[in-house]
């Protein structure tokens, strides 16, 4: 079992789109199944495949929300209480003379676009438990990086 580190707006989130899954969509395409089956020989109806692969869709969403949740840790503070770099930690970093800032955050709400790092990547696994002023150097595809922490909050 792995634990999903989840920040409470994403739980949250994750739980609405079960409640959706289950009390609205795949209730919307039992009945689009049903209204199909209406129009005959289902060997050639293209609606009732299509609803039978949407339910689908929906049904394997449905297992995998819920195994996340099932495995959540719901973050309910920021880093760690040393001041060292941990999951839910925003950290602003120099890297070849240019600030960035990163948060460290669990594989389900990493998106780099936004300077959301996963705990479970290279980068994000080289941070961890890394303090203000800890130079830290990480291989990446592209090379060597290496960075320098200037803050943690």
């Amino acid at each position: 079992m792995t634990i999903q580190y989840l920040s409470k707006q994403k739980y949250d989130e994750l739980e609405a789109e079960l409640a959706e899954l289950k009390n609205v969509k795949m209730l919307e395409t039992a009945k689009q199944i049903d209204e199909a089956k209406q129009n005959g020989d289902l060997s050639e109806n293209a609606e009732y495949h299509m609803a039978r692969e949407q339910l689908a869709w929906e049904q394997g969403r449905v297992k995998e929300i819920t195994h996340i949740l099932d495995n959540a840790e719901v973050l309910k503070n920021t880093g760690t209480s040393d001041g060292s770099v941990g999951i839910g930690s925003t950290i602003s970093v120099e890297i070849k003379g240019k600030q960035k800032e990163y948060t460290i955050v669990g594989a389900q709400e990493a998106n780099p676009l936004e300077g959301k790092i996963s705990n479970e990547s290279p980068i994000g696994q080289a941070f961890l438990g890394k303090v203000s002023g800890d130079v830290v150097e990480v291989e990446v595809p592209a090379g060597k990086q290496v960075y320098t922490i200037r803050t943690i909050t």
